[in-house]
C-alpha cells in the first residue's frame, strides 16, 4: 500500500490547512518508525515500513500526481491512500471513500489525471473561509489558536485510522473511525 499525504514543501507552508496531509504522514511515520528511502526521481519524500510506503510529494500542490505516480509504478503498488484536507467538511470531520471528484482540490485532480480515481480518500475536514474568494488564503493559512488545540487529537486519530486500514477493509475502517462534525 502506498499512503499519500498531502501538502506543499517549505517552511512558508509548514503548519498550515492545506499541509494537514504532511502532518498526518510525519506522525505516522515516527509511530511506524518507517525508514526513508533515498531517490530524487520519485519528486518527494518516501518512506518505508513492511511492505507499505508513506510519501510527501514534494512537487507542491497543483503537481502530486507526478511523484505519486513514479512511486506507484517502480514498486508496482496497486493500492493507494490519499490523506488531503477539504474545504467541504467542518473543522475535525474525517471521511474515508473511494474514487469520485476532486471537489475542485488541485492535488487530487492531478493525482486523478495521472492514476485514475479509483484510490481511498482520507479526507480531513478544514472548513472553509466566510467569502469564496478567500479560499486560497484560507487554505494556506494557519490553524486558529482552538483549532491548534484540537489538532494532534484529529492527526492521532487519523493515524489510528491508517493503522487500521493496513489490515481492515475500507468499510470497516468508515465505520469504526469516520468523525461527523456539525
Amino acid at each position: 500500500m502506498l499512503i499519500v499525504g498531502l501538502g506543499n514543501p517549505g517552511s512558508d507552508y509548514a503548519n498550515t490547512r492545506h499541509n494537514i496531509g504532511f502532518m498526518v504522514i510525519d506522525a505516522f511515520i515516527k509511530r511506524k518508525a518507517a525508514v526513508k528511502l533515498s531517490s530524487s526521481s520519485f519528486k518527494g519524500e518516501l518512506y518505508k515500513f513492511q511492505n507499505h510506503f508513506l510519501l510527501k510529494p514534494l512537487t507542491y500542490m497543483n503537481l502530486s500526481g507526478e511523484s505519486v505516480v513514479k512511486v506507484k509504478n517502480f514498486y508496482k503498488i496497486e493500492d493507494v491512500v490519499v490523506i488531503h484536507d477539504d474545504l467541504d467538511l467542518p473543522f475535525g470531520t474525517l471521511r474515508f471513500k473511494k474514487g469520485g471528484g476532486h471537489g475542485g482540490h488541485n492535488g487530487l485532480k492531478s493525482i486523478d489525471a495521472h492514476i485514475s480515481k479509483e484510490y481511498i480518500r482520507v479526507r480531513i475536514g478544514i472548513g472553509k473561509p466566510e467569502r469564496k474568494g478567500e479560499v486560497v488564503s484560507y487554505v494556506l493559512g494557519k490553524f486558529s489558536q482552538e483549532e491548534l488545540k484540537e489538532l494532534p487529537t484529529l492527526i492521532e486519530h487519523t493515524c489510528d485510522a491508517l493503522d487500521f486500514l493496513l489490515t481492515h477493509s475500507l468499510e470497516d475502517t468508515r465505520a469504526k473511525y469516520s468523525i461527523k462534525v456539525s
